[in-house]
């Protein structure tokens, strides 16, 4: 079973304009990255309370915490992702989900890989391992330009953390933007991926495209992913109008029809979804 979900700070920076788009596409969960151009982790309590109760009259949930967590250079002090980890946390409470999407950091300036991979071993796990003590799970994205951009990184990753609280977010459309095919992106890390966020993407171009209609090979991943019998979410985050480290612009327009697309790609390989 398929759930859908959605970035939805990609349609509006208003969260009631969010809930309607979605409601109208029947999506009824979001994974919470931004409202009101501010990012999760920096609502005040306050504007956290009056979105969970947005959510719970509309009756919609969360999918997860979209936070940014691990996009800082790794060799910035872990305190301050700790601090974040831990607000994270709190939200997950507050929102009932279970789920955290992180990263894998930036390279420090000037440096390379390899003198830093150790070092991203452990603050992985030991993020890991204060999320398996407040009982949630974090799912890392292969973002542009982090460790885990490549998915032989991804697997390294999964291997040497060897942690049951750290799994993969499998994202097509950022394998095809790092140069790297994401059906072997898919093949590799498939045994360690429980979430999808579905964009789709021509190598060059500066947006997203629908689903199916850019090289990420979303049909033929999702085939597989049916057949597999995966149970999860799959997050929309379609970029159709621009994207970047922040975040993505999809517009109220263009959403429905990014929805629409991906719900063919899951009728067409035979998959439940609601």
């Amino acid at each position: 079973m398929f759930r859908l979900s959605a970035f939805a700070d990609e349609i509006s920076p208003d969260p009631q304009e969010q809930v309607d788009v979605l409601d109208r596409c029947g999506v009824r969960c979001i994974e919470l990255r931004s409202i009101l151009k501010t990012n999760v982790l920096d609502l005040t309590d306050l504007q956290v309370s009056e979105f969970k109760s947005l959510l719970d009259r509309r009756g919609f949930r969360l999918s997860a915490i979209g936070s940014p967590i691990g996009k800082t250079k790794i060799d910035q002090p872990f305190e301050a992702t700790r601090k974040r980890l831990e607000r994270a946390i709190e939200l997950c409470k507050v929102f009932g989900t279970s789920t955290i999407r992180i990263f894998s950091y930036y390279l420090a300036d000037g440096t390379t890989w390899p003198p830093w991979r150790d070092e991203v071993h452990r603050r992985m796990r030991a993020k890991a391992e204060i999320a398996d003590k407040a009982g949630v799970r974090l799912v890392h994205e292969n973002e542009h330009a982090i460790y885990g951009d490549d998915p032989d990184r991804v697997v390294d990753l999964m291997q040497n953390v060897d942690h049951p609280a750290l799994r993969a977010v499998y994202d097509p459309a950022n394998y095809v933007f790092c140069g790297f095919d994401p059906w072997q992106g898919w093949q590799k890390t498939k045994q360690y991926t429980v979430h999808f966020h579905i964009k789709d993407w021509v190598a060059g171009e500066k947006h997203g495209r629908l689903s199916g209609e850019g090289q990420g090979r979303i049909p033929e991943v999702i085939a597989e992913a049916v057949a597999a019998g995966y149970d999860g979410f799959a997050t929309l985050e379609p970029h159709l109008i621009g994207g970047g480290p922040t975040g993505g612009v999809t517009g109220p327009e263009l959403f429905p029809k990014a929805v629409e697309a991906f719900k063919k790609v899951l009728e067409r390989a035979g998959a439940s979804y609601a």
